[in-house]
């Protein structure tokens, strides 16, 4: 609160259980405010408290106040500084990784190395590091436990380091939960309750940070390398969003579960294309729905490509704080203040309803049961129409919806010797992994009580699931694995095979773990199409396993038929799941559970206790965790030898004086890519291949692959980053004749490995250019999605559209994005990838500026820069967000 805000005037105070606190009462703002969407309200208020005129103006307050009229301009931008940042490790560690480096920075440029401390709270949760090694197994949890921590030990000591050597920053340990659900289920505020009241608002660096918009806090992911800057005070700059209005009218029918709804939403937006739009929820079937439901929805707000899909606090939110161990008091106070400020929701009152930038709606009752695949998540399929469109899909040519399989090859089947002895055929279709994985579920108890009471009554009826399929459950929390337990579930989902291995992201980030090298052989000799069932919230080619080539993704009770199944080519109206003991058939409709009986069981047993006793000892952590023994000191000393934790490069050239502005010459073009090639695509997350870059650079060190751990775990290492960057196994890069992670060198011609390509450019001293098509970088918001193009020598990518996460993070970077004009693309131009290219970079570059692209092949284009504000083109000229940061602070 600046003694010098203009918008003082507007503090008021209120008393609450005998104490008083201050808050700026925006809705004294008059008749626009009341007609704003609830989401922007709170963009608003953000800009009313940091108001000082330098960082935050007063025409930010003004501009979002009169949002009705500037949300249809394309170029209206406002300054906003979330209330808080919260990372999980895998994009943690390279924050404090940056972070380290620029207190080293800032020491080498004369400055005060102390400065680099986070200003704006810092919650990091310790949660994306378990592979499931083990399953199937009463004591898989344990084991993958202490692999775990033997695999990453370095890393976790890194970050216990990093707790005391920071001010401001939370460090949840390993074992806790998925960061949403712990952010949902503890972490969240609501409203800071300190002497000023202030919505929580909240940047993070997975894009799934959404969720915790089921809740009523507005958040969404960012880069690692923005969320870094506004831990360090800095504003970000976006561009006033349009809200499109959601009506949900109507009840869900009985069979529908909220995965259903999810995927019915997440290809409706999807369709209606909401990418740098808010969607806000209202109208009175939100009522009907639970803050798990609610969250579950939010938590797709990627895959459906909205900045934020927001649900208002009502009194519903209010119970669930209560529900989760919130303290009466604390929520006294929310209600109060949202109340004083007309940001309390009753979405029965149609008065409150705002101005929305266009409005949709949808009918609860008309959601069916469905599943999404085999390659996009937006790409939902009734669940009584899998079993033709599995059969579509073999035969379709390849794409998001197709294989290219010929007629003949569709009978194609194989027969492995299993470890149990027993021989087992699949054939096209065939399940070989069922998880029940990810916070977008597992946070929700009606689907995972659902698929209890599911796995009970098929254990009773006597079905089964083969034992080559590979079965897990992964819980977003700790709480989930205390009310499976009370409601006695747990011995019927162990029974099937469903045992708890972990609390991370596991089979959904594509740390499956590896499958029996028999079927592996299998499904690669008979080139067949197995599939993963994952009620996770991605299913893109090569993120889940490398031999699933078709992935669904469908709520926890249907992950669990498809396991009993053994196959996706099923029609559950027509065909059983199996026979009981008596051999009469066992249909799916014959064990799935009512939404009463769900209900039940859920009142009866997830209850404030239990929040209570699980999160009173979070941040205590494991007795392995209180035993890591960690360097003391603000600055780090930098391990040569080590293989995680790596100084990173990005400052070593660094000057105080901004660097003069630079054009691309004689560029050549290291990727010539297609539509949606996603973050998973350029950064992957699993396993390093036993033939990279990455394994050569790990086995040159003395590692062993079993030792060479994740692409995700090795995140503060640039060196296995860089190497990793285009690694994933079904890249599709125009350059050469198949799949995967290699491109063409020119002028000779040679065929190599993507990094090693790069390196022989570098060492020509040749620029670089990636050339892509629709979508780029869509998927999780990974700054080394970024910062490893960078590495590579990468200067400029031309593409038809960005994800907005990633053009950030480019840009954050210092790599310029580029985006051909409206019916151009590399195609219309000719486009090989064999030329060179030259691209003059004017001193005054102006936002979303017009650049001439000059090829040597003769032929030359204009494309828009991708500079959205005024700050993406300081950053730039900077080299980066970081760099700026530090030159700043010089």
């Amino acid at each position: 609160m600046a003694a010098n805000n203009p918008f003082n005037n507007l503090l008021q105070a209120i008393n609450v259980n005998g104490k008083t606190y201050k808050y700026y009462d925006i809705s004294q703002l008059g008749e626009k405010f009341d007609r704003l969407p609830f989401s922007i309200r709170v963009l608003l208020e953000s800009c009313v408290r940091n108001c000082d005129n330098f960082q935050v103006l007063e025409k930010d307050v003004q501009n979002v106040l009169e949002w009705e009229k500037n949300q249809t301009a394309d170029d209206v931008e406002v300054a906003f500084k979330p209330a808080r940042v919260i990372l999980q490790d895998f994009t943690g560690v390279p924050a404090v990784v940056d972070f380290a480096a620029m207190r080293d920075a800032v020491r080498n440029l004369g400055g005060d190395p102390d400065k680099i401390n986070p200003i704006c709270p810092a919650d990091l949760v310790i949660d994306h590091s378990v592979q499931v090694d083990f399953s199937r197994s009463p004591d898989a949890l344990v084991k993958n436990q202490e692999l775990e921590f033997e695999r990453n030990k370095e890393r976790f000591q890194f970050l216990k380091w990093g707790a005391q050597a920071f001010n401001n920053m939370l460090i949840v340990p390993p074992g806790a939960g998925i960061v949403h659900q712990v952010n949902l289920e503890y972490l969240a505020r609501v409203v800071f309750t300190d002497d000023l009241l202030y919505p929580d608002s909240v940047v993070g660096t997975d894009s799934h940070t959404t969720m915790i918009n089921g809740l009523g806090v507005v958040g969404w992911g960012a880069g690692g390398i923005e969320a870094e800057a506004v831990m360090l005070g800095q504003a970000i700059s976006m561009l006033l969003p349009k809200v499109v209005g959601y009506k949900l009218i109507g009840e869900l029918n009985p069979m529908a579960t909220s995965t259903d709804l999810v995927l019915t939403i997440t290809k409706h937006l999807r369709s209606l294309g909401v990418v740098g739009k808010f969607v806000e929820f209202f109208g009175p079937g939100v009522s009907a729905l639970s803050i798990a439901d609610r969250a579950t929805v939010a938590n797709m707000c990627p895959e459906f490509g909205a900045t934020v899909a927001f649900f208002p606090v009502d009194e519903r939110s209010l119970d669930y704080l209560g529900q989760t161990n919130r303290s009466e008091e604390k929520i006294n106070i929310i209600k109060q203040y949202l109340k004083a400020t007309k940001q309390f929701r009753d979405y029965n009152n149609t008065d409150q309803d705002p101005v929305f930038s266009e409005v949709v709606e949808l009918d609860l009752s008309t959601v069916v049961t469905s599943v999404s695949g085999p390659k996009r998540p937006q790409d939902r399929v009734s669940v009584s129409n899998m079993k033709k469109d599995f059969g579509e899909c073999l035969t379709n040519k390849i794409g998001f919806k197709g294989f290219g399989l010929s007629p003949n090859s569709l009978s194609s089947s194989g027969s492995f010797t299993f470890s149990d002895g027993q021989t087992y055929s699949i054939t096209h279709g065939s399940v070989i992994i069922a998880a029940i994985t990810s916070c977008t579920n597992t946070s929700n108890p009606s689907v995972m009580l659902g698929a209890g009471l599911l796995a009970k009554k098929a254990v009773e009826n006597g079905l089964s699931v083969l034992p080559y399929i590979k079965t897990s459950l992964s819980p977003g929390s700790g709480v989930v694995t205390y009310y499976l337990k009370e409601s006695g579930v747990i011995p019927y989902l162990e029974k099937l095979g469903f045992d708890v291995v972990g609390y991370g992201c596991m089979t959904c980030i594509g740390n499956s773990g590896p499958i029996d090298d028999n079927i592996a052989n299998t499904i690669e000799k008979n080139e067949l199409v197995c599939c993963g069932v994952l009620s996770g919230n991605r299913n893109f080619e090569g993120r889940i396993h490398p031999y699933t080539r078709a992935n669904y993704l469908a709520s926890p009770l249907l992950v669990i038929a498809y396991a009993l199944a053994g196959t996706v080519d099923i029609d559950f109206e027509t065909q059983p799941l199996g026979k009981r003991s008596d051999g009469s058939p066992v249909f799916l409709n014959d064990i799935w559970p009512t939404r009463a009986e769900i209900q039940e069981v859920e009142n009866k047993h997830v209850i404030p206790g239990m929040f209570k006793e699980v999160y009173s000892k979070i941040e205590k952590g494991s007795s392995s965790w209180q035993e890591l023994d960690v360097p003391q000191g603000k600055i780090y000393g930098w391990d040569p030898n080590s293989t995680y934790i790596k100084k990173p490069p990005f400052f070593d050239d660094m000057t105080r004086d901004l660097p003069p502005a630079v054009s691309i010459k004689g560029a050549r073009c290291l990727l010539l890519l297609g539509d949606s090639v996603t973050t998973d695509h350029i950064s992957p997350a699993g396993s390093i291949a036993r033939n990279s870059p990455a394994a050569r650079y790990l086995a040159g060190r003395g590692l062993t692959p079993r030792e060479f751990n994740s692409y995700g775990s090795r995140r503060g290492n640039d060196a296995i980053m860089s190497r990793g960057t285009f690694a994933n196994i079904r890249l599709v890069n125009k350059m050469v004749d198949s799949a995967g992670p290699k491109t063409k060198h020119y002028p000779s011609g040679d065929v190599m490995d993507i990094y090693d390509a790069a390196e022989r450019y570098a060492n020509e001293k040749v620029p670089l250019i990636a050339v892509v098509g629709k979508d780029y970088g869509s998927g999780s918001s990974r700054d080394w999605a970024a910062k490893g193009p960078f590495l590579l020598g990468i200067k400029a990518v031309i593409a038809e559209s960005f994800e907005r996460i990633h053009r950030s993070n480019l840009v954050g970077m210092g790599i310029m994005p580029l985006q051909f004009l409206p019916g151009e693309n590399a195609e219309t131009h000719g486009l090989t990838g064999q030329e060179t290219y030259q691209i003059d970079v004017p001193e005054d570059l102006k936002t979303h500026q017009l650049l001439t692209v000059q090829v040597s092949s003769g032929k030359s284009f204009q494309v828009k820069v991708r500079f959205d504000t005024e700050v993406d083109l300081t950053y730039f000229r900077n080299g980066g967000i970081l760099n700026y940061m530090i030159r700043g602070m010089l």
